[in-house]
């Protein structure tokens, strides 16, 4: 089953996204987003458009949001470069560690931006964003993101555009660190298979073509399918590159031996 897609307008988006969308609006559209089916309602996959800078921010973790009283609404998330322009940047975590009173006061007089790390990105890097971990996204990118599904966002500084800060709260839960790149990042380009994400929250695999027995048996029960070169079918109908769409199991999904997709699968916790 094909998800119904959400274009979501951003200040920060896009007029006309690239193909294979090819969509115009009269407001910039920054986020296209695939309803998530009610057998993997804890999942959402989405495609991000940059043509400016996004808010620098946070998300808590479950832990912390049922500390809150707001049950589980905590955000884990990883982002795959589709494309890039030459130059184009990620802003994740911190050059140096900062206490909690420094990150406050570097959100409020906008000296927080400087204090990133901006990652020079390339299609294929592949990069997973724990809870609580501070960042950005530059312009110029588009990005494949899964994560868990919730939106609950803790803006910490926005360049003065006139949007809700949540400086207070950020401070609260976000962690003052480096990003453990080596731990955290990867590449995926489009010849090989590669296991992005084995974990807490969800599973990520890339496929060049079918999966092998390894995969199958990881992958048991429904799964969402992403297809990022050339189409898959998923029982008898056609999932295009743009598209992501619902299999009930692995075996239902024919796979093109020349092509690349991506696989994602919540685990259950």
């Amino acid at each position: 089953m094909i998800l119904p897609p959400r274009m979501v307008q951003k200040v920060w988006g896009l007029d006309r996204l690239p193909a294979p969308f090819s969509t115009s609006s009269e407001r910039p559209i920054g986020e296209v987003w695939f309803e998530p089916p009610a057998p993997l309602d804890g999942l959402l996959v989405k495609y991000i458009f940059t043509s400016e800078k996004l808010s620098v921010q946070c998300h808590p973790s479950d832990e912390q949001t049922l500390a809150m009283g707001l049950g589980r609404q905590g955000k884990e998330e990883c982002w795959l470069v589709v494309d890039a322009e030459p130059g184009a940047t990620l802003g994740i975590g911190f050059d140096a560690p900062i206490d909690r009173d420094a990150l406050r006061a570097a959100a409020e007089d906008g000296s927080i931006e400087g204090l990133l790390t901006w990652h020079q990105v390339k299609a294929g890097d592949f990069f997973y964003i724990p809870a609580k971990t501070v960042h950005s996204i530059g312009p110029g990118c588009t990005i494949i993101e899964i994560q868990q599904n919730s939106n609950l966002t803790y803006r910490l500084y926005d360049y003065g555009r006139p949007r809700d800060l949540h400086v207070d709260d950020a401070a609260q839960v976000a962690l003052g660190e480096p990003y453990d790149l080596a731990a955290n990042s990867s590449y995926a380009g489009h010849e090989s298979d590669v296991n992005l994400v084995d974990g807490p929250f969800f599973r990520l695999d890339q496929l060049a073509g079918g999966p092998d027995a390894a995969i199958s048996a990881r992958y048991r029960g429904p799964l969402l399918v992403i297809p990022r070169e050339g189409p898959v079918v998923v029982d008898g109908e056609t999932v295009s590159p743009g598209q992501c769409a619902l299999a009930e199991e692995i075996d239902a999904v024919q796979f093109s031996e020349t092509g690349t997709c991506l696989i994602a699968q919540p685990i259950p916790g």
